[in-house]
């Protein structure tokens, strides 16, 4: 057997490891690499070098060069494109026909921060309309905002990675970043990657805990300015109420995603569209479609047909080209799954495809008919290859169970009536109503915000780049103005 690559703390400065972990394949949990891990001693040589980088303003890296360091890291993630999306799917477990789309979006990403850092700049305020602010002009400049601390997720180890440190590396903000236990590997290679195009080791550093105690010394510290977390609701929040006084923040966390299809929709274009957004990534994705209300009188047909598009895909291997599902990122989250829907179908549901584990790591896509409305399966989110659908006599009453749960993120309405498709924007909570698409629909420059129980804060390279920078305002008072 070949000898395991192994990862040590990506911290600037001399670091002894506390531990070690194994990073297993979800697909068949066979080792991949090793990866050390550090106590608070390591947390603490990070923070200092952090802090000691934003605090000598004097040693901050111009924007032109931050600009060519990312130009430079792009190009060395295009040369390793393939490389890199293999990677992702073997440590992931998502298929590598959607891991090849994520190394592209990665890519794209960090040109959005050059192009973002081009092109936004500070305002200018109005003076002069009244007689205390005549003779002043005032602006405003962006300047970062101090030190990043990230805590990243297991669904998309690369992109996450990029949405998260890249925007920090392009405002200026010395960064350290934990990304998720089970898929550290395409975060500890894209700050290689940083590294290797130039980018001192201070300003991107990346760090695995020993435990959640340790986790939570790098996020508490008073000297994080700046907290960025993708992640469970409850862990998101928890960790939200422990900041120090001052640190700013922004929660990503997952939905229940609804979606309304009304009786006039185009069936022919909408099932392979709700099944991409229910069964990309195996349902592991924090907008997937979970919940689907349609019109009764096609609301059987749509689940016949999401049944029928479900049963089509490939479950299996994440790094065969011919695979559409790929397993559940540990062999538990197949066991709650697969309680959660047997649990629906006692209570009521009618299991129209799946439910039954493909094997200790693998769930099929499984589409379920009008479940209960206090089930599981309707009131959390599955993360997991799960649809529901709903039967419902019109679009107030779909409405009003789509809106019944404490989660807003992403929606959608399939709809060729206008004034159903502007009602559905007008009526339902939610940060983005998709007509005609599915709830997983993103570019990594538009807004991508969880609402209420969803998130805090605007995700979107754009939108996390103003995150990390304040705006200092000067005014000017001189005669002459």
């Amino acid at each position: 057997m070949a000898q395991l690559k192994h990862y040590p703390p990506m911290i600037a400065g001399d670091v002894i490891p506390s531990g070690t972990m194994e990073v297993l394949a979800p697909y068949d949990r066979q080792p991949i690499a090793t990866i050390d891990a550090v106590d608070a001693q390591g947390v603490e040589q990070a923070l200092r070098v952090a802090r000691a980088l934003f605090d000598d303003r004097d040693g901050w890296l111009p924007q032109a060069e931050r600009i060519e360091i990312l130009k430079r890291a792009a190009a060395i993630m295009a040369e390793r494109a393939e490389e890199l999306a293999v990677e992702a799917a073997r440590e992931g477990g998502k298929p590598l026909t959607d891991s090849r789309i994520e190394v592209a979006r990665a890519i794209d990403g960090v040109h959005i921060c050059i192009e973002t850092l081009r092109t936004d700049a500070g305002d200018e305020i109005p003076m002069g309309a009244n007689p205390a602010s005549q003779g002043r002009l005032a602006f405003t400049h962006r300047e970062p905002i101090g030190v990043v601390v990230a805590v990243s997720a297991f669904n998309h180890p690369l992109n996450l990675t990029v949405h998260q440190v890249a925007p920090a590396v392009a405002t200026g903000c010395p960064v350290i970043i934990k990304p998720a236990e089970d898929t550290p590997l395409s975060c500890m290679r894209f700050i290689e990657i940083l590294r290797q195009a130039g980018l001192p080791a201070g300003w991107a550093q990346a760090l695995m805990s020993v435990d959640h105690e340790v986790a939570g010394k790098l996020v508490t510290d008073q000297r994080v300015d700046f907290f960025s977390f993708i992640g469970s609701a409850r862990v998101g929040w928890w960790l939200r109420s422990q900041l120090a006084p001052g640190t700013r923040c922004a929660l990503e966390h997952g939905g229940v995603a609804p979606v309304i299809v009304e009786s006039d929709a185009d069936l022919t274009e909408a099932l392979p569209l709700l099944a991409k957004g229910a069964f990309y990534h195996a349902g592991q994705v924090c907008v997937s479609v979970q919940r689907v209300f349609v019109h009764s009188a096609i609301a059987r047909q749509v689940a016949e047909g999401l049944a029928a598009e479900g049963r089509k895909m490939t479950v299996g291997d994440p790094t065969s080209a011919e695979t559409d599902i790929g397993p559940l990122i540990r062999p538990g989250e197949v066991g709650r799954i697969h309680e959660w829907v047997t649990e629906a179908v006692s209570q009521g549901a009618e299991l129209i495809c799946g439910g039954e584990p493909v094997s200790e790591t693998c769930y099929p896509a499984t589409v379920l008919f009008n479940p209960p409305a206090d089930a599981k399966v309707s009131t959390q989110e599955v993360f997991g290859p799960v649809v529901c659908v709903y039967a419902c006599d019109d679009m107030d009453q779909a409405i009003k169970q789509a809106n019944a749960l404490p989660y807003a993120f992403q929606t959608a309405v399939f709809t060729n009536n206008l004034q159903r498709a502007l009602r559905g924007y007008k009526r339902l909570n939610a940060s983005a109503v998709m007509i005609n698409d599915f709830t997983a629909f993103r570019v990594d420059w538009m807004p991508f915000a969880g609402l209420r129980h969803s998130g805090m804060g605007v995700g979107g390279i754009p939108h996390t780049m103003r995150d990390m920078q304040v705006e200092k305002m000067m005014v000017i008072r001189s005669p002459e103005l």
